[in-house]
């Protein structure tokens, strides 16, 4: 089992413009130096909710210059918003800039004012995902681009060339059974959470993909799974619980507002209905095993429980609300908890 960084902050809630990075580029130091496979971070447009990382190229490109060893993917890369040259030229800086550590989650994208940046793709979403990926592996091996509507004409190469020979890829999804087989006939990953499925949902999808992957490598390879967790250790449980319940809550109502944008936010009367609304979501978080929030042993349990189901790696989402400086501080916890699971301590 691997442990990976995750990020997707409320910009909100991120502090002042000198603040706003830290958490990534501190943190992302101490995942390379201590073992994590990777650092996540995503693509989001036009709200708070994630609103620090509108392209993850450009954050990924920020870690490679201050890391050496760890993986900087992006979880996600929203591929009907951009042409596909695009998405394999910005990736090839970066894999350069890192010496060949990149790798990047495909999402469809769901909210249809995301595609004021690809006019017309919403519809198409879902088919231009998987359409990308065939052409991502070609152009990543040099192969010029293939324009479906140019006649005897070879199409540009991107430039620079990256180091790795292969991109690693995977599918982001938030639960949807059909995107878990697709992923597993394309032959790439799978980026997953827990906000739309539970633990014997995702076991039976996480089979249904490998039995994908199985027939579709011959029999060579079986995939990668991802699932992000909200992570947050310290060495009382009681206290991290109270420590990360008001955070957490104000981070799951802005998320509730993505898909209500009348919702009101955190206060007042609406305020209290998205309260009441993200109650289940909160106690599934802190007492259902869906999280690693509390002590290292209680996270164990949670990881002992992914890794029984078929889990990889599971990506660690750390800024949720709770201030930087302690989110630092309990990093050294996640990294003795990263080290039971890789050694089979307990």
């Amino acid at each position: 089992m691997d442990l990976s960084l995750f990020y997707f902050a409320d910009e909100a809630r991120g502090g002042g413009h000198k603040d706003r990075y830290r958490l990534l580029l501190e943190g992302a130091r101490f995942a390379d130096t201590h073992g994590f496979s990777a650092v996540w971070t995503p693509e989001r447009h036009f709200h708070p909710f994630g609103g620090n990382y509108p392209n993850p190229a450009v954050t990924g490109a920020a870690v490679a210059t201050v890391t050496e060893r760890v993986q900087i993917r992006a979880g996600s890369v929203v591929a009907p918003l951009h042409h596909v040259l695009r998405i394999a030229e910005d990736w090839a800086v970066v894999d350069n800039l890192s010496g060949g550590r990149v790798g990047i989650s495909l999402a469809s994208g769901w909210n249809p004012e995301d595609f004021i940046l690809g006019p017309g793709r919403f519809g198409d979403r879902s088919r231009t995902v998987l359409d990308h990926i065939d052409t991502l592996r070609s152009l990543w091996r040099g192969e010029p681009f293939t324009d479906p509507q140019a006649v005897d004409a070879e199409g540009p190469r991107i430039h620079p060339l990256p180091v790795q020979s292969q991109i690693p890829l995977w599918l982001t999804t938030a639960g949807n059974p059909d995107t878990f087989r697709a992923a597993g006939r394309a032959r790439v990953g799978v980026l997953t959470h827990l906000a739309s499925q539970g633990m014997d949902e995702l076991a039976e999808r996480i089979t249904q993909y490998r039995k994908e992957f199985t027939f579709a490598s011959g029999g060579t390879g079986t995939g990668h799974v991802v699932l992000m967790l909200h992570a947050f250790l310290g060495a009382d449980q009681a206290a991290i619980e109270r420590e990360v319940r008001e955070p957490l809550e104000n981070y799951l109502i802005s998320a509730l507002n993505l898909f209500n944008p009348q919702g009101g936010g955190a206060r007042g009367a609406s305020g209290h209905r998205a309260r009441l609304a993200v109650r289940s979501a909160l106690q599934r978080y802190l007492h259902q095993g869906c999280a690693l929030l509390g002590t290292t042993d209680r996270a164990e349990e949670v990881v002992r429980e992914c890794e029984r189901i078929g889990v990889d790696e599971i990506a660690c989402l750390i800024d949720f609300g709770v201030p930087t400086d302690r989110v630092l501080h309990g990093l050294t916890h996640l990294a003795e908890l990263r080290a039971r699971v890789a050694w089979g301590m307990s």
